[in-house]
């Protein structure tokens, strides 16, 4: 019998807390999820009274009626009809004021608001009962109006609504991995949104959906393509298509980018170059950029994917990553931004592929213009469920860097279970670099991507849970200060429940969820163990790929001895790109946070851990672990039948169904092939693994979604 932790435990009582719980049940309808966290469940009797006069379609305006400010009213109108199901009240109490008008009402000012970033808002009771949003531009009257629906949405009542909020970062972007043809790589929620063949002459009506959820939470910008980009979007024909797009999102706040590949002079141009020092390269993108503004003026910028994974780059010119990203830049000009992503990789270098990026970004600190923002990823090595922090962050303090997260679950089980990422933002943004701030407070200046999971399901996301991860994205990019707790809150509530023993129970199986994962996919630092190609399941026998870091055998390392990548001087001395007081922290085996123990360690399998095990039965221990909890997960929401629309309910208990079965397949499949390298026995008490390994090895996956 597999041994249990704290965690399955905690979630066994709140199951049993939850069966106990007594609640007055309102009839439940079968919902499809498509509204997401904005479908406005009804209130109570009492409560609807009380919020009556604050949601509705009688707000009082000061100030003029833009297509943003109409937006606002909408959307109050909206939540009134659906939250109160009354009429709008005869005597409204909520009052949208721009600052310049706020005189023309005889309402005080707001100081907070003064060199306040744009989309600030100021929520405020004043004399008589009233509610004011102000804000200095009409956007922040709009992410004021989302937040006081929120607040109603969670709590059920207007009651500490009064707030002040300003955005922490200015950029606060989606990347989408769409292609024209509509696949969507890495996607796992069906087909793009994006309907290119239709566009411009027809826009679908999930476009204003799609928009309405970004600014519900403030993400403000959008690449709408794959950064393995073709250069055909960047014809005329794709340029009348964004300019639909852009035109629908603009009331929205939301700016449009798109990815561009670095070659279109030649692919598309009809120039035998690409070069960016050549000076007909340099026209031709200067043209391109004043053909996208014509129709589009305030076109955000180019995403650029250069010299990685075989695409095209500077770097095939024998120039560096500064001169083909200034070259983009000054063809934007002041219009624009060029966001260079980090990722970069070569398969005839042989160093640690994690110290790659490192290595040809850090000494072009100063080098870039001002107009353009390196992307990097949180870890350095590509999205794993666990990695550390990048070692870029703080590195290049004379350039504007932001983080690239990935919203769509890549390598946490893709569209299966639960794995609520929230954790793992705050895990990297939290991080001290030791090099002038956390990592929130380097890319605090510029902003966050994520990697969306948006697509063609009626979900949106393939799972219910997914869309708590677009919705933390956006909450973390607005604030990092946000705790995952506190976001895990607000989405159940808006999601599923606000009676207080259920949504704490959802909450509960949440914030775990991600580490659930790591316990069971990565154990205590181990990383890439996935199968090759579709990133699908557990392949870490696979070592006989093309390219040496593209094999699971490259990142474990394992043999009869011993398991793990030395990343010490002794090995490939990647903790040298840290500050020291970080490096120190992971150098000693004996003291290194056991997270990241396998990360940084080659050790025996002898070796003896904290808790007295040795390394060998803390990994089937862990292993264990993970699959304990999501047999608890399963039983916890099987529990709550009662409080959730049996549509969701079984479509969750299905995806929970299928990530137990993952999970069990994980750890004996990754047992079995660690014992063929040691021929070690399982520690007492673990349960035996089922088939031989070469049954685990014959699973192939060539439909799997998302490659």
């Amino acid at each position: 019998m597999m041994r249990g932790t704290g965690l399955v435990n905690r979630l066994a009582m709140l199951i049993a807390a939850v069966g106990a719980a007594m609640f007055p049940l309102a009839p439940l309808h079968a919902e499809d999820g498509y509204d997401l966290w904005l479908r406005h469940a009804p209130l109570s009797a009492v409560d609807a009274q009380a919020a009556r006069p604050y949601l509705g379609r009688g707000v009082q305006l000061l100030g003029e009626m833009s297509p943003t400010v109409k937006l606002a009213l909408d959307e109050l109108g909206q939540a009134g009809e659906r939250m109160t199901g009354l009429e709008p009240s005869p005597h409204p109490a909520l009052v949208l004021a721009r600052a310049d008008r706020l005189e023309s009402g005889g309402y005080p000012s707001d100081p907070r608001l003064a060199g306040a970033p744009p989309g600030s808002y100021s929520i405020r009771a004043v004399r008589s009962g009233r509610i004011l949003i102000t804000a200095h531009d009409d956007l922040g009257l709009l992410y004021g109006a989302f937040a006081l629906i929120r607040h109603i949405g969670v709590t059920g009542t207007v009651a500490g609504v009064e707030a002040f909020s300003a955005p922490a970062m200015p950029l606060r972007m989606l990347n989408h991995w769409d292609n024209p043809d509509g696949h969507v790589e890495r996607g796992y929620a069906g087909r793009s949104i994006f309907d290119w063949w239709h566009l411009p002459e027809k826009l679908d009506p999930r476009m204003i959906d799609y928009a309405r959820a970004n600014a519900s939470v403030g993400i403000n910008a959008v690449v709408v393509n794959n950064v393995n980009a073709r250069g055909f979007m960047l014809e005329p024909r794709y340029i009348a298509k964004l300019k639909r797009l852009a035109d629908t999102w603009r009331p929205y706040g939301i700016r449009v980018f798109m990815s561009a590949r670095f070659s279109a002079p030649r692919d598309i141009g009809g120039l035998p170059t690409a070069d960016p020092l050549d000076a007909a390269v340099a026209a031709w993108w200067r043209a391109k950029a004043d053909e996208i503004y014509a129709s589009i003026p305030d076109f955000g910028g180019f995403l650029v994917k250069a010299n990685s994974e075989g695409q095209p780059g500077p770097q095939d010119y024998g120039r560096s990553h500064a001169d083909g990203a200034n070259m983009l830049a000054a063809a934007l000009g002041t219009r624009g931004t060029v966001i260079w992503r980090a990722f970069v990789y070569k398969a005839e270098d042989d160093t640690d592929r994690t110290m790659q990026a490192y290595a040809e970004f850090a000494p072009l600190d100063r080098q870039f213009a001002d107009n353009v923002i390196l992307q990097i990823k949180n870890g350095p090595l590509d999205f794993q469920p666990r990695e550390p922090f990048h070692p870029l962050f703080g590195a290049m303090p004379k350039t504007k860097v932001m983080l690239e997260a990935q919203i769509t679950r890549e390598y946490l089980g893709q569209a299966t279970g639960m794995a609520y990422l929230a954790p793992l933002w705050k895990e990297v943004l939290a991080a001290d670099t030791g090099r002038g701030g956390t990592v929130a407070q380097i890319v605090a200046p510029v902003g966050m991507a994520g990697v969306a999971n948006t697509g063609s399901d009626r979900n949106w996301t393939g799972t219910h849970f997914d869309a708590a991860n677009w919705y933390a994205f956006g909450r973390l990019a607005w604030n990092p200060a946000l705790t995952s707790d506190q976001i895990a809150r607000e989405w159940t509530a808006q999601t599923f429940t606000r009676a207080a023993a259920p949504r704490e129970a959802i909450v509960q199986m949440m914030l775990g969820s991600r580490e659930t994962v790591v316990k069971y996919t990565s154990p205590l630092g181990l990383a890439h163990l996935m199968g090759t190609g579709h990133h699908y399941g557990p392949a870490p026998w696979v070592c006989d790929l093309e390219r040496p870091d593209w094999n699971p055998c490259y990142y474990h390392r394992a043999d009869a001895q011993g398991i793990g990548f030395d990343r010490t001087t002794t090995g490939s001395n990647a903790l040298a790109q840290y500050a020291p007081a970080v490096a120190n922290q992971w150098a000693d085996p004996a003291t290194a946070n056991p997270r990241y123990l396998l990360w940084f360690h080659h050790l025996p399998w002898t070796h003896r851990m904290a808790s007295g095990r040795t390394l060998w039965d803390e990994l089937v221990t862990t292993y264990d672990q993970g699959v304990l909890e999501t047999e608890a997960r399963a039983q916890g929401w099987a529990a709550l039948a009662p409080h959730i629309d049996p549509e969701r309910h079984a479509a969750v208990a299905t995806d929970l169904a299928i990530q137990r079965t993952e999970a069990r397949w994980w750890r004996n499949a990754s047992l079995s092939f660690w014992q063929s390298l040691h021929s070690l026995p399982l520690p007492a008490g673990a349960a035996p693994i089922p088939e031989r390994l070469e049954a685990y090895q014959a699973r192939t996956f060539p439909e799997a979604p998302g490659q």
